[in-house]
């Protein structure tokens, strides 16, 4: 792995609500979890979670897929596997 590439992934997991975030879902396994969610269990607020969620997006962390009217997060268990 890069350099870069490391230093990014590493420094969006450096930061307690971030890691909360893709530690939760890591549990919600493949089916993940739509933002909402994701806020009502963190307790982090929505404006808040769009930010973090964002940061773990752009390092590869998670992804998101639109369903409805939901956006859904997943964890990125490859990138994880790769470490």
């Amino acid at each position: 792995m890069k350099t870069q590439t490391a230093v990014t992934s590493l420094s969006a997991l450096a930061q307690a609500s971030r890691l909360n975030v893709f530690r939760l879902l890591i549990q919600a396994g493949a089916e993940g979890l739509p933002a909402g969610k994701i806020s009502e269990v963190t307790g982090i607020a929505p404006s808040a979670l769009s930010f973090h969620l964002k940061e773990l997006n752009h390092a590869g962390w998670v992804s998101s897929e639109s369903a409805g009217r939901f956006v859904i997060y997943r964890a990125n268990t490859e990138l994880m596997q790769d470490w």
